[in-house]
């Protein structure tokens, strides 16, 4: 009978500061939101969100060029985001995906999910750097417009901070609102293609929708359904928010419902779709 041998394979206690789940999540919320706009990754990945980022940009440097040369305003603030919604919602649909289908399709979850980051961290992480993202894309260009009126300083038209403000919180309440879509469209699948495809469905369907129902009710006279059928698209639900709390031109050149009613579909939505969000996780890291 051969007698056991022990190896002494040097193994050491760790010894080192434990950071704990703050630190993980924090970790966690800069790799997403570095991998979203494709830096630390390929070429490839950074022609997307960059061009996306540059396609939204153009409408700024055109009206401070217009500032500039004629003394007119070109845009409002509050009407780009909605105006430009297509460039946000492409954004969206392509970088989405890339910030929870390889997690799922990979099967690295679990490591995540060990510890010390749950599964509150972890898609609390990737939801703020998905807003985060969507935010700087449509208000950097407000703010390059804004400082591009403040260097002009047009003599006939007063400075229009009260707008730039009302733009400011319409890019934030739609990309807190779009994030969690799109990241709940996007989870569905661990396929990057079909989160993609699934994203733009979406999208396309509501702005369809909302166009048809829109045309429909106007063309019998009920203007009341006409004006809740705008809502259907998100970008104009948020858009009457706005109008709603700092009044203001109607981006989508109709009318809302009055009242704090489009407030309230945002704030459900919003809770709705983060909590499935959260079922949707709790069920992927159980298997």
């Amino acid at each position: 009978m051969s007698e056991g041998v022990i190896h002494d394979i040097g193994y050491r206690h760790y010894d080192g500061a434990r950071l704990g789940s703050a630190y993980g999540t924090r970790a966690l919320f800069v790799f997403t939101l570095r991998g979203i706009f494709g830096l630390g990754r390929p070429a490839r990945s950074k022609v997307m969100p960059f061009f996306l980022a540059t396609v939204m940009l153009l409408p700024a440097v055109v009206s401070i060029v217009v500032m500039a040369l004629m003394n007119e305003t070109a845009m409002t603030y509050t009407s780009m985001p909605t105006i430009m919604q297509a460039v946000p919602a492409i954004f969206l649909a392509s970088q989405a995906p890339t910030a929870v289908a390889p997690d799922l399709r990979y099967k690295v979850l679990p490591l995540y999910l060990s510890r010390p980051v749950g599964v509150t961290q972890y898609v609390l992480a990737k939801y703020a750097a998905m807003v985060l993202a969507l935010f700087l894309l449509m208000a950097v260009p407000l703010v390059l417009m804004f400082v591009g009126e403040l260097l002009v300083d047009m003599p006939d038209e007063p400075l229009r901070t009260q707008q730039f403000v009302a733009g400011l919180f319409t890019s934030l309440v739609l990309a807190v609102l779009l994030a969690g879509v799109g990241l709940l469209l996007a989870s569905l699948t661990p396929r990057r293609g079909l989160g993609v495809a699934s994203v733009i469905a979406v999208y396309m369907l509501c702005l369809a929708v909302s166009g048809a129902l829109v045309g429909t009710f106007e063309s019998v006279g009920r203007t009341t359904a006409a004006e809740w059928a705008w809502l259907i698209n998100p970008f104009f639900l948020v858009d009457a928010v706005r109008v709603w709390l700092f009044g203001g031109e109607v981006a989508s050149g109709g009318a809302y419902p009055p009242g704090p009613g489009p407030a309230l579909i945002v704030v459900a939505l919003i809770a709705l779709v983060l909590g499935a969000l959260f079922l949707r996780y709790r069920k992927a890291a159980a298997r």
